[in-house]
């Protein structure tokens, strides 16, 4: 499983970050997200409720998602 965030497309607004129950999306120093793989368990919540549909979920070789 991997997150992909396209940073051009998010605002920064942290909506993601607050979801994440075991906060493995953190702000940069533009308080745009960065993902901590070893913390993140694919619940999906981020991609859920970004506003900008910035953040997309896939699984491991392929373009599925989970």
């Amino acid at each position: 499983m991997h997150i992909i965030i396209d940073l051009q497309w998010c605002k920064g607004c942290g909506i993601c970050i607050a979801f994440c129950p075991k906060k493995a999306l953190v702000p940069d120093g533009d308080g745009k997200p960065e993902w901590r793989s070893d913390l993140c368990v694919a619940c999906g919540l981020c991609e859920r409720y970004c506003p900008d549909l910035a953040i997309e979920i896939r699984k491991e070789g392929g373009g599925e998602r989970p």
